[in-house]
Formats: structure tokens, C-alpha cells, sequence
């Protein structure tokens, strides 16, 4: 698998775009950030094509690209888990109104499941849905390849924020321990924001799970 991370906008959210190996044009992207531009401009430098757009949970800062992303590709499948759909198209539920920059955002393809499996572009992905962050969150997680995409679930020696609208401090914990920890511990964890890390380090050096 070939994963590459864009550290999109102000939120400085991750985006991933990943691809079944380095030589297939074909992606699938999760979360698409804040910045609506340098996305787009990185398909086109590299000459791939989106086929899919998982959203691991519907707040503006992942979320904001979806549609210029949508313009430039409009045979593009979007997939959220069905707790978060209806964030896509509220402004204040999504929170970009606390950003000063209303957003609403046409519905998604595919409602997701926990338990269900996204199978786009050459990529296997199980639907783990770790609730907390918000009602929908989820995580995506590559068996095969030993990985996990968190969301902002679970960070490096962090966890998601929980005083928005629908977060909620122990049911978060909850997912983490029940969802997350019980992975191999090499487990590599790719997150929503920051750096890279697996579920060996965050069993033993992360002050809200130890």
C-alpha cells in the first residue's frame, strides 16, 4: 500500500491519499481537509485519479474539500458512517460556523456501518466505529497492511476533543480501549492530525489511556 499525507489548512488535518502500491493511479482519500486546493492540485501533479472519499467523521476541517474535490471528479463515491451524515449539510453541527465559514456539503454515496468493508480502488478497509469524538466517528482499519486510519480518535499521546456538540469524554475512551487497543500492537495508527504512531506506543505512553 502507498500512503501519502497532505497536512491541509489551518487545522493542519491530515488528508491521505492512498493507493493499492506506488505504480496504480486509482485512490482512495481519506478526509479531505480544510484546504480546497492543494488536494485537487496534487491529483493532477501526480496523475491520479479518486475513485473514493472516506470520511472518518463529518467536521468542517475534514470535510471542507469534498466539494471542489466533487466538482474536478464527479464520479466520485463518498462514503460516512450514517451517525455523521447529516453533519455535512448543517453548519453548525459540522462547526464551520465557529470558523467563520458556513459549510454545507451535498450528502454522501454510502452510509456506513460498523462492520462494514470499504473496498474502493485496489483497497480494503473495515469500518470500526469508534463513537465519542463525534456520534459517527470511525476508523478504518487495513488488516493486511497492519494499519490503522484513526480519525480523531485516537492521536499520538493524544485523543479527540470531546466538548463539541454529540462528544462525550467516556464513551471516546470506551471505543479507544474496545476498538483500537485490542489491534496488534504493531499496529501502525494514522491520525487526523499530527505524526504517526502505533498501539504498542499509545498503550504505554498515552496519558489518557494509561
Amino acid at each position: 500500500m502507498k500512503i501519502d499525507r497532505l497536512i491541509l489548512g489551518d487545522f493542519q488535518t491530515n488528508c491521505y491519499v492512498v493507493r493499492a502500491d506506488e505504480a496504480t493511479t486509482d485512490c482512495l482519500i481519506v478526509d479531505t481537509g480544510l484546504d480546497r486546493e492543494r488536494l485537487p492540485a496534487f491529483l493532477r501533479e501526480n496523475i491520479l485519479n479518486p475513485t473514493t472519499v472516506v470520511l472518518t467523521h463529518g467536521h468542517a476541517d475534514h470535510i471542507a474539500g469534498l466539494t471542489v474535490l466533487r466538482q474536478q471528479y464527479p464520479e466520485l463515491k463518498v462514503y460516512i458512517h450514517r451517525l455523521d451524515a447529516g453533519l455535512l449539510a448543517d453548519a453548525e453541527a459540522n462547526l464551520s460556523t465557529l470558523a467563520g465559514a458556513p459549510l454545507e456539503v451535498a450528502p454522501a454515496d454510502v452510509l456506513l456501518e460498523d462492520g462494514d468493508t470499504v473496498r474502493e480502488a485496489g483497497i480494503t478497509l473495515k469500518v470500526l466505529h469508534t463513537p465519542g469524538h463525534t456520534p459517527g466517528g470511525i476508523c478504518l482499519y487495513a488488516e493486511s497492511e497492519g494499519l490503522v486510519f484513526s480519525g480523531d480518535t485516537l492521536f499520538a499521546e493524544g485523543i479527540g476533543r470531546t466538548d463539541f456538540p454529540g462528544g462525550d469524554t467516556d464513551q471516546l475512551l470506551r471505543s479507544i480501549r474496545s476498538r483500537l487497543l485490542t489491534l496488534p500492537d504493531t499496529t501502525s495508527v494514522y491520525p487526523g492530525h499530527a505524526m504517526r504512531t502505533t498501539i504498542a506506543h499509545e498503550k504505554t505512553h498515552n496519558p489518557f489511556l494509561v
